[in-house]
């Protein structure tokens, strides 16, 4: 009599080449060979054909001299630095303005999210003609809009006095700064680190108070004294620079203060305004996703409209709001690129005079690319964590 060698009961073997997360690894690793190849292809014949009109190819470029001038912005660039100092440069300007423009972008957007759900019905209906009006029309005839506005101020002799502080001419925005900027920026980066010291100290407290039922006495004297320590810890190192200069008429210009030209401030305007339209949109969204019956609960043990706001209806909105606010922050640090059309030397614009003076077509559009795509993959990733940040846990 013949036995099984197969123990009962047991499941038959499956040969290795019919095991599904095999076959899925193969076919996907053929898949990357296939791509990588196709990829070698294309920079093979690529260069063959560079080579044989005589045109040469790579980044060395990048360390040779740039014979062109730019504007001025955030960060400054003389003619003769190298191609990478350029484009550094660049770089730094759209971040900057990427950065000022997407906080002033969300504080607006948030204030008329907040005013179109208001009982007030001028106040709802003025933030609503802001959004039709911003949302749809093209972004960048509101930059030419701006341009031209600003260039059609009057001279810097006939300028607007904005309460002997601040004067505004066709040379652009003329406001106080610090004399010594380095100190306040280093201040402004304590303050951000402040802010999320305090973001943590809250979501300590309130696992705190959910595991126990107790609040922290200390809890505010702490986020005070966390937020405002390391940026006084700063600031004393540094021997307390407290002297501010202010801009001052002297001849035919203004001096002292910092400058915004008026292509920095065109495109600042037209990103801020535009992008503040759909954040608005969102945020009212996500606070209409709020359940009814939560809002109902919180008027029931008589919390007031802003502790309604937030302490139930905020936190939940959050979930629905990040996703698509980071979308639109993508969106503002692509749409920066419209500065060319005014002038402004953002990366963008950068790239493009570097391209017409190297002739290195493909490494520039290259470059550039990867570049705007490591920016837009930093936001998403910010945005992720973020998320997680506020997401409620569910049972």
């Amino acid at each position: 009599m013949n036995r099984s060698s197969v123990t009962p009961g047991a499941a038959p073997m499956v040969p290795l080449w019919r095991q599904p997360r095999v076959r899925a690894f193969v076919w996907q690793a053929a898949l990357v060979v296939a791509l990588l190849a196709l990829a070698l292809w294309l920079v093979t014949n690529a260069r063959q054909a560079l080579d044989e009109r005589g045109m040469t190819s790579g980044l060395g470029f990048l360390f040779d001299a740039a014979p062109f001038a730019l504007g001025e912005a955030f960060f400054s660039f003389k003619p003769g630095s190298e191609y990478l100092a350029a484009f550094a440069v660049g770089l730094g300007n759209t971040v900057m303005l990427s950065l000022v423009s997407i906080v002033t972008a969300t504080v607006i957007g948030a204030m008329l999210g907040f005013a179109r759900l208001s009982r007030n019905v001028l106040v709802s209906g003025l933030a609503g003609a802001y959004i039709q009006a911003f949302r749809n029309t093209p972004q960048l005839v509101q930059i030419v809009f701006w341009y031209s506005f600003f260039t059609l101020l009057p001279g810097p002799r006939q300028s607007w006095s904005i309460f002997d502080l601040a004067f505004a001419s066709n040379r652009g925005l003329m406001v106080p700064a610090p004399q010594d900027g380095g100190v306040f920026l280093a201040v402004v980066a304590m303050l951000v680190v402040g802010g999320l010291l305090v973001f943590a100290i809250s979501r300590l407290a309130d696992r705190h108070r959910r595991r126990t039922g107790r609040r922290w006495k200390l809890q505010q004297a702490a986020e005070i004294a966390v937020f405002l320590l390391p940026a006084a810890v700063t600031w004393l190192a540094a021997g307390a620079p407290a002297a501010w200069s202010v801009p001052e008429l002297k001849g035919f210009n203004f001096v002292g203060g910092a400058t915004l030209a008026p292509e920095f401030l065109a495109i600042y305007f037209g990103l801020s305004f535009y992008i503040a339209a759909f954040i608005a949109e969102i945020v009212r969204g996500g606070l209409v996703s709020v359940d009814a019956g939560q809002i109902e609960a919180a008027n029931a043990i008589g919390l007031s409209r802003s502790d309604l706001y937030r302490k139930v209806m905020v936190p939940q909105a959050l979930r629905v709001i990040i996703p698509p606010l980071a979308a639109q922050y993508v969106s503002l640090v692509k749409n920066s690129s419209l500065g060319v059309a005014v002038g402004y030397p953002d990366l963008f614009s950068i790239s493009n005079t570097a391209l017409t003076y190297s002739g290195r077509t493909i490494e520039v559009l290259c470059i550039m690319a990867l570049i705007y795509l490591a920016l837009s993959l930093m936001i998403g990733a910010a945005a992720n964590v973020v998320n997680r940040l506020v997401q409620i846990p569910e049972r």
